[in-house]
C-alpha cells in the first residue's frame, strides 16, 4: 500500500509553519495535526454551528472548511483553511473578520482566547 501524503502547497507550507509555533503553544501544533488528516475527515463547519457556540467578539479556529448554511447574527473573527462563497459572503455582511489560519496565527503566536470547532 503507498502512502499519499497532501499535494496542496498552500496546505503543507500552513502545516508546516503551525509544527514550528506549535513549540511555543500547543493549541498551534493540535490543528496541525487535525489538518494533516485525510480530506474526507477534515471539518466542514456551516455558519448556523458557529452562530451556536459562539459569541460577540470571539476569535475561531476551524481546521478544515466553513459551509454556508445558516445564518450569524454577531460579529467573530473566524479562521479556517477555506471558505464557502455564501459563507464568506454572509460572514462579511455580519462584520466577522475571516483569516487565514496562517494569518491567525502570526496575530497570535500564542494561541491564547481562541476557540476551535469542528
Amino acid at each position: 500500500m503507498v502512502k499519499r501524503s497532501k499535494s496542496n502547497a498552500t496546505l503543507i507550507n500552513t502545516i508546516k509553519f503551525l509544527q514550528m509555533l506549535g513549540r511555543k503553544s500547543n493549541l498551534w501544533a493540535d490543528i496541525a495535526e487535525r489538518l494533516k488528516r485525510p480530506r474526507n475527515l477534515m471539518a466542514e463547519v456551516n455558519l448556523s454551528k458557529l452562530s451556536k457556540y459562539t459569541s460577540e467578539d470571539e476569535v475561531v479556529v476551524v481546521p478544515g472548511k466553513i459551509l454556508g448554511s445558516g445564518e450569524i447574527s454577531h460579529s467573530i473573527t473566524v479562521a479556517a483553511l477555506s471558505f464557502s462563497k455564501t459563507a464568506k459572503a454572509k460572514l462579511t455582511k455580519a462584520e466577522c473578520r475571516c483569516l487565514s489560519i496562517s494569518e491567525l496565527a502570526e496575530l497570535n503566536p500564542e494561541g491564547s482566547h481562541i476557540k476551535i470547532v469542528e
